[in-house]
C-alpha cells in the first residue's frame, strides 16, 4: 500500500520542476510535508548534440532529475516515460495522473500553467491540462475509471493546484530560505544548463524571484497561480 503524499508535483520534462516549484518544495520538505514528483515525459529531445542518442539523453535526464530530488528531499519520482514533445490528451494518459492522485491523495498538486498564452511550450500546455482534468472530475467522481476502484484507489479530493509559471499570478511562496537548494537542484541538470554561466543564470532567477517578492514582507518569491477545490 502506498502511503500518501501531501503534496505532487506534476512535470512535463525534467527540470521544468526545478525552475517553477523547487524552492517551494524545498520550503515543504523542511516543514514536514511529503512530496512526490510524476514526470510525464522522458526529456529525449533535450540536447542540441547532433550525435547523440535520444535515448542516452532520456536516461541521462532521468538520472538530473533524481539527483536534484534528493537535494530537494523529495519523497519519490515517478517517470511517466512519455516521449518528448509527444504529449496528448488522451484517457490512456489521463487515466495515468488519476491513478497516481487516487494512489498517492495529495492535498496540493503542483503544475504548468495550461492557459498560458503565446509562447508556450506544448508539452506543458498539455501537462497542465491533464492534470487539472485528472484532478476534477475523474480523481473525485467513483464511475470514472472504475476500474480503478475494483484495484482498491478510491475517489480522492484535491484541496488546492499550483500553476506554475501564470500570467495571472495570485499567490507567491516564501523562498528566501530555500533558493540556494533551488539554484543546487537545477545545476543538476547539468544536460540543460551547462551551456549558460553559472553566475548568470543565478543572477536571472535571483532578479525574478526578487520581482514577485515585491509587495510581500519577503525577499524572494516563487509565482503561481493559486485554486481551491470548490466541491
Amino acid at each position: 500500500m502506498v502511503e500518501p503524499a501531501q503534496v505532487m508535483v506534476v512535470t512535463p520534462h525534467p527540470d521544468d520542476a526545478e525552475f517553477g516549484v523547487a524552492g517551494t518544495v524545498a520550503r515543504w520538505v523542511k516543514e514536514g510535508r511529503e512530496v512526490v514528483y510524476v514526470v510525464c515525459t522522458n526529456g529525449d529531445k533535450g540536447t542540441n548534440d547532433e550525435n547523440v542518442n535520444p535515448m542516452q539523453v532520456a536516461k541521462i535526464r532521468e538520472q538530473e532529475q533524481l539527483a536534484a530530488a534528493r537535494v530537494l528531499g523529495v519523497r519519490e519520482v515517478i517517470f511517466l516515460r512519455h516521449p518528448d514533445q509527444g504529449l496528448e490528451d488522451t484517457p490512456e494518459f489521463r487515466k495515468q495522473l488519476v491513478r497516481l492522485i487516487r494512489m498517492y491523495r495529495p492535498d496540493t498538486v503542483v503544475t504548468a500553467d495550461p492557459y498560458r498564452r503565446y509562447f508556450w511550450h506544448r508539452d506543458h500546455r498539455i501537462t497542465g491540462q491533464v492534470t487539472m482534468d485528472a484532478i476534477f472530475p475523474y480523481a473525485r467522481d467513483h464511475l470514472a475509471y472504475p476500474e480503478l476502484a475494483i484495484d482498491g484507489l478510491q475517489p480522492h479530493k484535491v484541496s488546492e493546484i499550483l500553476f506554475w509559471a501564470p500570467e495571472d499570478t495570485n499567490y507567491c511562496s516564501d523562498i528566501t530560505d530555500t533558493f540556494d537548494l533551488k539554484m543546487t537542484a537545477l545545476f543538476c541538470h547539468k544536460s540543460q544548463v551547462e551551456q549558460i554561466t553559472t553566475s548568470l543564470l543565478e543572477q536571472w532567477l535571483r532578479q525574478r524571484c526578487e520581482a514577485m517578492a515585491e509587495g510581500h514582507d519577503f525577499e524572494l518569491a516563487e509565482g503561481f497561480h493559486r485554486a481551491e477545490a470548490l466541491y
